[in-house]
């Protein structure tokens, strides 16, 4: 099957203090590492293979700024996401639900934002690494619905997802 191959590569700049928000073990970027970049994800289909990460959507959350669908900032009581940037498809699936399932449970959830899979390390993104091609960068409330409750247990997971 046609999948989805590396576009190139960025070099880590070492963020100023204070200017890597950790929050939900977030990673910031190391001096000189470079970390890969893509402009796709792989094919989307009624089961789609992905790995569900945490974000907070709320400002000074460790997602950055506002969604990029809508300029806003979402609580983590809403079941919200990011797509990786293939995926996100240039804001195609804004405020559209995908249905994700995982841990023999299935939750719906809106999309509001891009997990930019092209760029990183830099302040727009909160000098953090580009995200992967294959990421659902889920609230709390999507985690919580999928019967992950512990805090700890937060992550990553293996889901499939599909259009609602």
């Amino acid at each position: 099957a046609p999948g989805c191959g590396p576009s190139g590569k960025v070099r880590g700049r070492k963020p100023p203090p204070g200017q890597c928000n950790k929050d939900h073990n977030s990673e910031c970027c190391e001096e000189g590492k470079l970390y890969t970049i893509y402009k796709c994800s792989p094919p989307i289909s009624q089961s789609t293979k992905a790995t569900l990460t945490i974000n907070g959507f709320g400002k000074g959350d460790d997602g950055g700024g506002p969604s990029e669908c809508d300029n806003e900032y979402h609580s983590d009581d809403t079941p919200v996401v990011a797509l990786s940037t293939g995926w996100y498809n240039k804001g195609s699936r804004c405020h559209k639900m995908i249905n994700i399932r995982g841990n023999g449970k299935s939750v719906n959830a809106m999309v509001v934002d891009e997990c930019d899979s092209t760029q990183g390390c830099d302040s727009e993104h909160d000098y953090q690494p580009p995200c992967p091609h294959n990421i659902v960068d889920a609230s709390k409330a999507v985690w919580k619905a999928l019967g992950v409750t512990n805090s700890k247990d937060w992550g990553e997971m293996d889901v499939v997802w599909s259009d609602v």
